[in-house]
């Protein structure tokens, strides 16, 4: 299982360096994309899939995911507001200084995805972090056989990024599956949950990668369904969420089994985590 030095993220990975919020977007009703510049420095290289820690002055500090990264080098986070801090750094806005830390953790498998199809499936807002992986694989389309990418979300309102949806529906070369929960009936897509759509997706279970994130129950039933069409399990990766503080795996808050999902994930191998991931709530 990979692991994350803690010296990777810079020669003080508790000191968070200074950014500026350049760019508020509402994305959903509890939920905004901040466009995050440094003012001093340039930006950390990153891997998508990994995450970095947010710090909102005078509150606190939140592990979230790096959701896009900028042309101008800017950092990209989804955040939807759900406890003091995510609340707070949802209600930034433009000018205002925050702290980051990062990045950290275990990217996606992107280059032992070379030659293979590629299964992505986003529930939620899980889409966040996959968004650079998609867009990473689209622009090396060459190197990859067929991707599928499916997405669900409890209701047509509550679907992230549209207009990036509908740009990947558009191209001839990607599999787009969508579906709701539940929907009104001006509703014309599909109703469901997103597991469903894995038997309608078109890949070789034999060669494929899957890389998955969402609320865990969903994970659960997609690597089912996935590990029920023939995908082996050492070829499906899985991003994990647990309370993360220290982000370098000294602190213990996110002890999942014998690893630490901040620097042995969050994106970790099915079969490395297989017994702990069927128990709920572990």
């Amino acid at each position: 299982m990979a692991t994350t030095d803690p010296r990777a993220a810079g020669p003080a990975p508790f000191v968070p360096q200074a950014y500026r919020v350049e760019e508020v977007t509402r994305e959903l009703a509890d939920t905004v994309s901040l466009r995050l510049a440094p003012l001093d420095g340039a930006r950390p290289d990153f891997r998508p899939g990994q995450f970095n820690m947010l710090w909102a002055f005078g509150v606190g500090e939140a592990a979230i995911s790096i959701s896009d990264v900028e042309t101008d080098g800017s950092f990209v986070h989804t955040v939807r507001a759900v406890g003091a801090v995510s609340g707070a750094l949802a209600g930034l806005e433009v000018g205002t200084r925050v702290g980051l830390r990062g990045p950290f953790g275990t990217g996606w498998p992107l280059a032992e995805a070379r030659g293979a199809d590629v299964v992505v499936v986003a529930g939620g807002l899980g889409l966040a972090p996959l968004r650079p992986a998609i867009q990473a694989l689209l622009a090396d389309r060459a190197r990859y056989g067929r991707v599928a990418i499916l997405v669900g979300a409890r209701s047509p309102e509550t679907l992230l990024y549209p207009e990036a949806l509908a740009a990947w529906q558009r191209r001839p070369d990607v599999e787009v599956l969508v579906t709701v929960d539940h929907a009104g009936a001006d509703w014309a897509g599909r109703v469901g949950v997103v597991p469903g759509l894995v038997p309608r997706a078109a890949f070789d279970a034999d060669d494929c990668v899957a890389l998955v994130c969402g609320p865990e129950v969903m994970m659960r039933f997609t690597v089912a369904a996935l590990r029920h069409a023939g995908v082996a399990a050492e070829r499906i990766h899985v991003s994990m969420e647990r309370n993360m503080k220290c982000a370098v795996g000294w602190c213990g808050h996110c002890q999942f089994g014998p690893a630490f999902v901040c620097k042995d994930g969050p994106v970790m191998r099915y079969d490395a985590i297989a017994d702990l991931f069927s128990i709920p709530e572990v």
